[in-house]
C-alpha cells in the first residue's frame, strides 16, 4: 500500500474517532437533526435517577407459571400506559411481582393503574360490546399453514354462542379486541365462526402474537393482586452515584491509556485511540439498543474496558516476542495478531457464556450487568482485532512504527 494512501487512511480514522467522541460527549446539531449526548440518550435505571418501586403479590392459593407470566404481561401493559419508558416488571419469589419505574414519583397514579382487575372487550364496528374476557377460554400464539404468526382463540360455551352470532352479523366488518379501551388488534371477519375457535391474522411476528395472546388470556383469567410495599427512591443518591461513576470511569480509563502509552510506547498511544473508539461504540450501542444503565451496568461497562485493554496487551506482547526473534516489524505485527487471536477469542467467549447465563437466569440489576457485559465483550473483540490492527498496520506503512524500539524492544535483546 502506498505511503500517501496509508497517511490519508490513518488521519481519516483518527478524525472519525475524535468526531464520534466529541458528538457523544457534547452532542451536536446538523442538517436540522439533533444528536444527543450520551448523558441524554442513554436510559438510566431506578438506582441512578430515582423513581418508584412497588412490590405486589398474587392473592391466589394455586398459581402456575403461565398465570404469573400473563399477569406480568398485563401489568407491564398497564404501567407503560403512564408514558414512562424503561419500566421493569419482574417476578420475585413464588407469587410476587416487582414493579420499578424510573423517573416516576407519583405512586398513587401507578397503583390506580395496576390495581384494577382489567377489562377485555370485543366490540363491533358500532362500538357495541359483543364479548368480554370471561367468554374466552384460551388464546395461543402459533404459526398457520403459510408459516405466518397468528393468534388462535378458543371460547367457552357461552362465548361460542355469542361469537357465532356476532360473526354472522359482521361478515366483512371488523371486530376490535381491546384491553382497558386500548385496541390490541382489529381483525376483519371473513366468515361466520360457529365452532368456538377463531384465528387472528396480521401479526408482525410470533413475539407480537405471544404478547397479544398473553393479554387476552390475562383478561379472561384475571388474578387478584395486593400491594405489599411502595417505595419512592429519591434522585439525590442517583445523582451522586452518576457523578462519582463518571469520575471513576474517566480517571480509570485515563490511567489505563497513560500506562499503555508509557509501557508500550507508540503502539500504546495507538491502542489508546482504539480504546476511545471502543468506549464510544459501546455507549452508542447502549443508546441504540435502549439499554437501561444501572450501577451494576456501569460496573459491567468498566469491566469490559479492562478486557478490551487486555486483548491489546496480548497482541502487543506477541508482537514483541516475534520482534525478539529477529523478524521484521511488518512480519512481527502480522504474526503477533495471528498468534493472539486464539487466546483472545477463548477468554472472551468463555466470559460471554457466563454473561449470557447471567442475563437468562438473573433478574433486575443482574440481568443488566449481563447485558452490558455481552455488548461490551463483542465490541471489544471487534476493536482489538480490526480497529487496532488497522491502525497499527497503517502506522507501520507510514513509518510511525518501523523499528523494534518503537515497540519497546531493544535491538539484539532476546
Amino acid at each position: 500500500m502506498k505511503r500517501g494512501k496509508s497517511v490519508s487512511l490513518f488521519i481519516g480514522a483518527v478524525v472519525i474517532i475524535a468526531l464520534l467522541a466529541y458528538i457523544g460527549y457534547f452532542g451536536a446539531e446538523a442538517f436540522g437533526y439533533r444528536f444527543k449526548s450520551f448523558g441524554q440518550s442513554i436510559n438510566k435505571g431506578l438506582d441512578l435517577q430515582g423513581g418508584s418501586s412497588i412490590l405486589m403479590e398474587i392473592k391466589a392459593d394455586e398459581v402456575d407459571k403461565d398465570t404469573i407470566n400473563r399477569t406480568i404481561e398485563l401489568i407491564s401493559m398497564r404501567v407503560n400506559k403512564l408514558g414512562v419508558s424503561e419500566t421493569s416488571v419482574t417476578r420475585e419469589g413464588d407469587k410476587r411481582i416487582r414493579i420499578e419505574i424510573p423517573g416516576q414519583f407519583d405512586t398513587k397514579s401507578v397503583l390506580d393503574t395496576v390495581g384494577k382487575t382489567g377489562e377485555l372487550k370485543f366490540t363491533d364496528s358500532e362500538k357495541n360490546i359483543i364479548l368480554s374476557g370471561q367468554d374466552v377460554k384460551n388464546a395461543v400464539a402459533q404459526y398457520d399453514n403459510e408459516g405466518k404468526a397468528v393468534v388462535g382463540l378458543e371460547f367457552n360455551d357461552e362465548g361460542t354462542k355469542k361469537f357465532a352470532d356476532a360473526t354472522t352479523k359482521n361478515v366483512g366488518k371488523q371486530i376490535a379486541i381491546s384491553m382497558d379501551d386500548e385496541v390490541l388488534t382489529n381483525p376483519q371477519v371473513n366468515q361466520a365462526i360457529t365452532d368456538g375457535k377463531a384465528v387472528i391474522t396480521g401479526m408482525e411476528s410470533l413475539e407480537d402474537a405471544t404478547r397479544i395472546a398473553n393479554i387476552i388470556k390475562s383478561g379472561a383469567l384475571p388474578v387478584p393482586v395486593q400491594t405489599l410495599s411502595v417505595k419512592t427512591v429519591g434522585p439525590t443518591i442517583g445523582m451522586e452515584a452518576v457523578g462519582l461513576s463518571k469520575k471513576a470511569a474517566v480517571v480509570g480509563i485515563a490511567f489505563v491509556m497513560i500506562f499503555m502509552s508509557l509501557y508500550y510506547k507508540r503502539p500504546g498511544v495507538i491502542c489508546s485511540l482504539a480504546i476511545v473508539l471502543y468506549v464510544c461504540l459501546l455507549l452508542y450501542a447502549f443508546a441504540i439498543f435502549e439499554v437501561t444503565l444501572t450501577l451494576s451496568g456501569i460496573a459491567g461497562f468498566l469491566l469490559t474496558v479492562g478486557m478490551a485493554v487486555d486483548a491489546n496487551v496480548l497482541i502487543f506482547e506477541r508482537i514483541r516476542e516475534e520482534l525478539r526473534t529477529g523478524k521484521s516489524v511488518k512480519s512481527s505485527v502480522e504474526s503477533g495478531f495471528s498468534k493472539a487471536l486464539a487466546t483472545i477469542l477463548d477468554s472472551n467467549i468463555t466470559t460471554i457464556i457466563a454473561a449470557v447465563s447471567l442475563y437468562i437466569i438473573g433478574t433486575g440489576s443482574v440481568k443488566g450487568f449481563g447485558l452490558t457485559l455481552i455488548i461490551g465483550i463483542v465490541i471489544s473483540i471487534f476493536t482489538a482485532l480490526t480497529v487496532t490492527k488497522f491502525l497499527i498496520n497503517m502506522a507501520v506503512n507510514i513509518g510511525i512504527l518501523n523499528k523494534p524500539s518503537h515497540f519497546g524492544v531493544k535491538k539484539g535483546v532476546n
